[in-house]
């Protein structure tokens, strides 16, 4: 054995193994997806007014691009917060209407009231996350 081989030192092949299978790792965790993980908050907003109720309308909701969430909606004074990433191929979800959520890369779409997808190519929803209302400001928890 040479260099580190026999040290309990790891050798190159070791270190690239290792390298390429984090990689791979989040490569597919990225893709499959489209967002931060299941119900995992984007950093930054946790107890942070993200909306005011006034701005989300009955039945449709608002993409809130800066943190990738869509807010709906859909019945009087009920809002959901959902990843605004297509769980297909991560692309941003259009402005919730008439109470689905679509995207207009591949045409899934989605329940504004449950994230569930009711049109493919899409085979899982979109994430929720939990959200509270303080006065008018809508807060994810």
């Amino acid at each position: 054995m040479s260099g580190s081989e026999g040290s309990g030192m790891p050798t190159r092949r070791h270190v690239i193994g290792a390298t390429a299978a984090v990689a791979c790792g989040a490569a597919l965790t990225g893709c499959a997806g489209g967002g931060p993980g299941p119900g995992i908050v984007p950093p930054g907003i946790k107890g942070q007014v993200i909306a005011q109720t006034a701005d989300i309308p009955v039945g449709g909701g608002k993409v809130i691009t800066q943190w990738k969430i869509v807010i709906t909606q859909p019945t009087t004074g009920v809002f959901k917060a959902f990843t605004a990433s297509c769980p297909h191929k991560g692309c941003s979800v259009a402005r919730p209407e008439d109470g689905i959520i679509r995207c207009p890369c591949h045409g899934s779409e989605f329940a504004a009231d449950s994230g569930k997808c009711l049109k493919g190519p899409a085979g899982a929803p979109l994430v929720e996350f939990a959200l509270k209302l303080d006065g008018d400001g809508i807060v994810i928890v």
